[in-house]
């Protein structure tokens, strides 16, 4: 990278590549959280409690003994050289990390959080903010960060604040501030910045948009009016129909125009799962999922109207439905698609993936796969607690 413009072309295809995260009119969207009306809860014994506490230990026992590192999470159960212009093998992402850090505080596992948290900041800590990957083999820390996963190291912060003690708050403060200086212009949220070259990409990915998070930054109540007005209309505008009711995949502020190659699944997710958890989620879009998730077909990428791009499907895609199924309350949602999910775990005892979410053929086991997998368990006990306090 010996250009300006060749950094920042790289940098845009380098953050492309981390989620597995034409022009179209505004749409008029929410502006308020909506009124959920709470679909009927189905029973959910201590037998299947008990069963999903076993899956996910085993999945947490594969990441723990053999996806982790002295540094982190591998990106890849497969080892590689670490060159590539994507993370591989043993290569560690901050988008790890904070997967890691929110499922010790969603367990309620402190120590374990700690120990987290302090590897993170050991290997990802820059001047302005996290970098987004490092690499042991090239020693290589990336001074590149995404929002994404600056806001959820955030999150996970301050939800331990919340849970464990204090002075995590002041620490998630601490970096918001950081986060709002430099990924943050004119109450708009840049997808990265390159501290190197000391630039923004001029887009945002919607699915990087965590209005929760973005709604606890420390500052002014009339900057994060701006802030948080700005980004959940970019959100809700990203609305594609009622007949396929997912989002946009990126806004580019150059132009105030959506861009999509293609539908990805996980992103629209994602999407919706930001939306849902600021209770701003649209009930078409629940209403298709749940439609998706009892006949088994979520597919990995769409046109944009609606028709499936490939026969794909993925361990993240149902995790991430079963969070949103968990974050709604419909137990129903959440319980099909945990069942859709285990699809993919390895069940094979004689297996070195035994546990966790992968190929045995080429053993191909990728960390989002399997964070997302364990974040989707760790979930479990909000669709109980909420079912309980229903009944």
């Amino acid at each position: 990278m010996k250009k300006l413009g060749t950094c920042i072309i790289s940098s845009i295809v380098l953050l492309s590549m981390l989620t597995a995260c034409g022009n179209m009119p505004l749409q008029q969207g929410q502006t308020e959280p909506m009124e959920r009306t709470q679909p009927e809860r189905l029973p959910m014994d201590a037998a299947y409690k008990e069963r999903v506490k076993l899956y996910r230990e085993r999945t947490e026992h594969f990441v723990l003994s053999e996806l982790y590192g002295p540094d982190g999470v591998y990106t890849n159960y497969l080892d590689s050289n670490e060159a590539d212009t994507a993370a591989s093998g043993h290569e560690v992402l901050s988008e790890s990390a904070g997967l890691m850090m929110r499922y010790y505080v969603l367990m309620d596992r402190k120590a374990d959080f700690q120990a987290e948290w302090e590897r993170a900041k050991r290997v990802f800590e820059l001047p302005s903010g996290f970098s987004y990957r490092y690499s042991p083999k090239q020693g290589e820390k990336y001074t590149i960060n995404a929002a994404v996963d600056d806001l959820r190291i955030i999150r996970a912060l301050y939800e331990a604040g919340e849970r464990f003690a204090p002075e995590y708050t002041e620490l998630a403060d601490k970096y918001s501030k950081l986060f709002y200086r430099y990924n943050i212009k004119d109450n708009k949220l840049y997808d990265f910045y390159d501290e190197k070259y000391k630039v923004n990409n001029n887009f945002v990915t919607l699915c990087y948009i965590d209005l929760q998070t973005l709604q606890r930054l420390p500052i002014s109540a009339e900057q994060k009016k701006a802030l948080t007005q700005n980004m959940q209309t970019i959100l809700e505008n990203g609305y594609l129909s009622d007949s396929f009711p997912f989002y946009e995949t990126r806004y580019e502020y150059d132009t105030e125009s959506y861009q999509s190659e293609g539908i990805n699944t996980v992103e629209s997710l994602l999407t919706i799962l930001s939306l849902a958890e600021a209770g701003l989620e649209r009930s078409e879009s629940i209403a298709y999922l749940k439609n998706q998730v009892s006949s088994g077909a979520l597919y990995g990428q769409y046109d944009q109207q609606g028709k499936p791009q490939n026969q794909i499907q993925s361990t993240a895609i149902y995790a991430i439905t079963a969070m949103i199924g968990s974050v709604v309350g419909d137990g129903e949602l959440y319980r099909d698609s945990i069942k859709l999910m285990e699809k993919y775990q390895v069940q094979d005892k004689t297996s070195p993936l035994y546990g966790g979410f992968g190929d045995t053929g080429t053993k191909q086991a990728y960390s989002f796969d399997n964070l997302m997998a364990l974040l989707a368990y760790a979930h479990q006990n909000r669709v109980f607690a909420d079912m309980k306090a229903g009944e």
